[in-house]
């Protein structure tokens, strides 16, 4: 492996200029998300944060408009609360070990062994989704990988195989091996430095590992979206710091059983599940998108509709923007495609 990523290692920002910050940002930008997809993205968050006092420094609001776009916002969220306790507690200075790293929010046990070994050259073994496939084909591993017995022989095997002193280098080897060869479809086995030691290559079953317990499908929820317009300016909340998406905007939503029938039906259900619609007086809704997205444990279908109001709220978690003004307001993806499609309302911009 190690004669492998000698010729292969992929040119990555975070590779260039080792440094415990750079690693951990990077491994947490990584967490369920593509290497292709982060790595603009950790281009712009440097750019912006270069070090971990400027995190620390940062607003959360600024935090999460730099992460919009990446998805699972509690990272995002998790990074700038540990930027503050290692700057408050720790002199700024990110800790080495597993133990102390997993402390940190938002710090797993793998995304601390990939710290661990590859910022500070300890030697542990880090166990993402590609080391897991690789290991449980090679060494023919018939546990499903997502098991309590699978996750124990997998950390064992790890442990047992790794070359002391160059853990780092051979977590990343790994890492890449299974981006570009030990693929979860279709291994790429002609091209493979491990074909002769590969016990599912020998029995014909690479395609089968690993194997992995059946999930239960995840649930479906029926929101409405309420885009609020009034004098050239649209209604826009808060989320609550924690939870999903927390600390962003949004347009104001309620969940529903059914889609409404009518448009009297649809202004009583807007009116009763936005907040400060009953004061706002809801009229005209008409029907401007739906969209369908999938968050890691359930998926949603957004009915959006546009509507108008003569009133005004003065609740602090409420917000009238400018449609040309919401772009400098983080937003979740289903936000930013609702906000995107006001472009092409008539008198959009209005003043």
């Amino acid at each position: 492996m190690l004669s492998w990523f000698a010729g292969n290692a992929r040119t990555l920002p975070w590779r260039g200029r080792v440094s415990p910050y750079r690693t951990w940002v990077s491994e947490v930008m990584l967490q369920q998300t593509r290497v292709g997809t982060v790595v603009p993205y950790f281009d712009r968050w440097m750019a912006r944060f270069p070090s971990i006092r400027h995190l620390a420094a940062a607003s959360q609001s600024s935090v999460l408009g730099v992460w919009e776009g990446l998805g699972y916002y509690s990272r995002a969220r998790n990074l700038h609360r540990a930027a503050r306790l290692i700057v408050r507690d720790l002199d700024g200075n990110i800790p080495s070990g597993g133990s102390a790293l997993r402390a940190l929010p938002g710090v797993g046990e793998y995304t601390a062994a990939a710290i661990s070994s590859i910022a500070f050259g300890k030697d542990e073994p880090a166990l993402d989704g590609n080391i897991r496939r690789i290991l449980a084909r090679v060494f023919c591993v018939k546990a499903a990988v997502n098991s309590g017995v699978g996750k124990e022989q997998l950390r064992d095997l790890a442990a047992r195989h790794l070359p002391k002193g160059r853990a780092g280098e051979f977590n990343q080897a790994l890492m890449d091996f299974g981006s570009a060869v030990c693929l979860p479809r279709r291994p790429r086995c002609d091209a493979c430095p491990l074909d002769d030691l590969c016990g599912a290559r020998r029995l014909g079953i690479q395609d089968q590992l690993p194997a992995r317990e059946r999930r239960q499908p995840k649930p479906h929820v029926l929101l409405c979206a309420a885009v609020v317009r009034r004098q050239g300016r649209v209604l826009i909340a808060r989320r609550a710091s924690k939870g999903l998406l927390g600390g962003l905007w949004e347009f104001p939503k309620t969940s529903l059983d059914r889609i409404p029938r009518g448009l009297r039906q649809l202004e009583s259900r807007l009116a009763s599940g936005v907040p400060g619609a009953p004061a706002l007086r809801l009229q005209r809704p008409e029907p401007l998108t739906v969209i369908r997205h999938a968050y890691s444990h359930f998926r949603v279908i957004v009915h959006a509709y546009v509507c108008t109001t003569r009133s005004r709220s003065t609740q602090p978690a409420l917000r009238w923007v400018r449609i040309d003004r919401l772009s400098k307001y983080a937003m979740g993806r289903i936000d930013r495609t609702i906000a995107d499609r006001l472009w092409h309302l008539p008198g959009r911009s209005g003043g």
